[in-house]
């Protein structure tokens, strides 16, 4: 059986010219594709333009012009540097933890998880530049687009890694750190109908299983590990592993749990 071992992870321009090589790669070893790698990567001049195409092209629809919302989207990436910054640690965070993905364009191009985070990154622009009533409607087609609802508003760190996606919710106050590992079906909700600060604040390092449920605010200490459909409803320590309806402490965790994937108590 055939192995591959994956490349050391690129930053800046140099992984910019890495994924324009994969690009041309995937073109020849996939004529039908070609036209689409044209499209979505090789004709662009940037990472950015890259990302604002393939994301206006996703989220169009009759009443929000393909154009315009790359015309939007592309104004943010180039406006905030960070915002790039985070994006290329979101490349990277896939790049390295996911065992399918092979290629550091791969989330750029086919993981919904990853198109999901970089929109809610440009729409949390929008959302604190006064554009509140765009953010809402992007959020809602995002949600019908990426099966993914996150609230502008939700304040997220970089290095974010969103395996699948699917049935992702984040409320309007969480906050997510740095270096996060999250699953499909994942809720940071509220308890109930109170208003103000109200969802959970999860530290650096955190992984959470799929379909857990973090709901209140609450917060999750870093390099935290929560089992896959847990209802955490009570703060997490730090570098500990939890479990159950309601999640208790089982163990510690491992030094990096987002890092390191193991979802094996």
């Amino acid at each position: 059986m055939s192995t591959w071992v994956k490349k050391k992870s690129l930053y800046g321009e140099d992984l910019w010219q890495e994924i324009r090589k994969e690009a041309e790669e995937s073109a020849k070893a996939e004529p039908i594709l070609a036209s689409f790698l044209h499209m979505t990567v090789l004709r662009h001049q940037s990472l950015n333009q890259v990302l604002a195409f393939h994301l206006s092209s996703k989220l169009s629809s009759p009443v929000m012009d393909a154009r315009a919302l790359y015309e939007i989207f592309l104004h943010s990436l180039q406006e905030s540097p960070q915002l790039g910054e985070a994006i290329e640690a979101d490349i990277i965070a896939h790049y390295e933890r996911d065992p399918a993905c092979s290629m550091f364009s791969t989330p750029l191009l086919y993981f919904k998880g990853f198109h999901a985070i970089e929109t809610h990154r440009i729409n949390h622009c929008l959302w604190h530049h006064s554009r509140r009533t765009l953010s809402y409607c992007i959020q809602n087609r995002a949600s019908e687009v990426f099966g993914v609802d996150i609230h502008p508003a939700a304040r997220f760190g970089s290095g974010i890694m969103v395996d699948h996606g699917t049935g992702l919710v984040v409320g309007e106050t969480a906050v997510l750190g740095n270096n996060i590992s999250i699953l499909h079906g994942v809720t940071l909700g509220g308890s109930g109908k109170e208003i103000g600060d109200r969802h959970p604040k999860v530290g650096d390092g955190v992984m959470i299983g799929a379909n857990a449920s973090i709901l209140g605010n609450i917060n999750v200490g870093e390099c935290a590990r929560i089992g896959a459909g847990s209802v955490v409803v009570y703060d997490v320590p730090p570098h500990s592993t939890v479990v159950g309806v309601p999640a208790r402490v089982v163990g510690s965790s491992e030094q990096t749990p987002a890092t390191e994937m193991n979802q094996c108590l």
